[in-house]
């Protein structure tokens, strides 16, 4: 069974260590700076609304939605969705996390290429991560157990379909990256950070938070490595 075989933890333990480590981190920094206010002792909502406005992006809706650290944009909707903790703290986290966020909804209104690639190809990427391990697991098992050529292509549909996973990581990073960019130009251009310190703890916020986009893109990459060396290797032992 594949779960047991030591190639996929050797391929898969870095980036499952990478993975927790960037939770972790994301975690232990957004408490730290939600004790930390800002100066101007302004909520996360205020601070949407108050960026919004300075943006042009008046007509984007802001909600609330359940949950820690589930804060959103919805382009298809035109909302910000801000989790009750950010949006009713004043705090130097509540702030660089809904900065991000205006961020994004920032890219949707300039058409920003990289979020519209992301965005068009959520159906695939949604089909492919729940099809390709099917689709690889059926044609690997043909391989194995019937040697039929068939199982061979059909493996390699799937590591082709899984593969829109890695592609959607892949293209996530510098859509994040870009946000929080914004975010950073947002804060200084509001005034809602003024001092080397918060300006520090809003890029913590923003740098611990981008490390889980990078222990994601791991993640899909030692996967698909891994079916791609299975599949190889099987290939050439029943040659």
């Amino acid at each position: 069974m594949f779960f047991f075989d030591p190639l996929f933890f050797i391929l898969s333990l870095p980036a499952l260590i990478l993975a927790l480590y960037a939770q972790a981190k994301v975690r232990g920094t957004y408490a730290k700076y939600l004790q930390v206010p800002n100066w101007q002792r302004i909520t996360g909502l205020e601070a949407a609304k108050r960026l919004l406005a300075l943006n042009g992006l008046s007509f984007v809706n802001v909600e609330g939605t359940p949950g820690v650290l589930s804060d959103h944009y919805d382009p298809r909707t035109k909302t910000l969705r801000l989790s009750r903790e950010v949006a009713y703290s004043d705090s130097v986290a509540a702030v660089a996390i809904v900065a991000h966020e205006v961020g994004h909804a920032q890219q949707d209104a300039q058409a920003y290429q990289p979020m519209r690639l992301r965005s068009g190809i959520v159906p695939l990427v949604n089909l492919g991560s729940q099809l390709g391990p099917l689709l690889f697991l059926l044609g690997f098992f043909l391989m194995i157990y019937t040697r039929s050529p068939l199982g061979y292509t059909i493996a390699w549909l799937g590591v082709l379909a899984f593969a829109s996973a890695a592609v959607f990581a892949l293209v996530t990073l510098p859509v994040e990256l870009n946000a929080s960019a914004r975010a950073v130009e947002m804060l200084r251009a509001g005034g809602l950070i003024v001092d080397g310190k918060e300006l520090q703890g809003a890029r913590a916020v923003l740098n611990a938070a981008a490390l889980t986009y990078v222990a994601a893109l791991a993640q899909a990459l030692s996967t698909l490595l891994y079916y791609i060396l299975l599949l190889s290797g099987a290939r050439r032992r029943s040659d």
